[in-house]
């Protein structure tokens, strides 16, 4: 593990999700996993829905990360969440409900269905049952 931290923010739309000095964060973008260390390069990045791991001194925590955009700077990393949830936080029942609804959207044969929201969807549904560990 890396000796040396960094500051980690996330902001959901209704508060200060996460703040903290951290070893070590991995979350899914749209165009793979990664996972940061300090003295990362500046960058930015899309998130697509999938399980974020964050590793503190004593302890990893989790998440689902479902949406937003990252910002990676030499001072800090912040994390603009559009969706995120501690695993607690999650309504199992409405997650399996909307992976039901999806899935029945994409073996539709009915026109008019947007594909791209459905997969989003069951994404998303799929992510949050995984960290609910459901």
């Amino acid at each position: 593990m890396a000796d040396k931290t960094f500051r980690l923010e996330i902001i959901a739309p209704d508060r200060i999700f996460y703040s903290n000095d951290i070893y070590m964060v991995e979350y899914n973008t749209v165009e793979g996993e990664v996972g940061i260390y300090a003295d990362h390069i500046p960058m930015t990045q899309i998130i697509a829905p999938g399980r974020l791991i964050i590793t503190e001194r004593n302890e990893e925590k989790q998440a689902a990360l479902l949406s937003g955009f990252v910002e990676i700077t030499p001072e800090k990393m912040t994390i603009l969440a559009e969706a995120v949830e501690w695993p607690q936080n999650i309504d199992v029942n409405r997650a399996k409900e909307a992976k039901t609804r999806a899935e029945r959207r994409l073996s539709s044969e009915q026109g008019g269905v947007d594909i791209g929201r459905a997969e989003l969807a069951l994404k998303r549904a799929i992510t949050r049952l995984d960290v609910a560990g459901k």
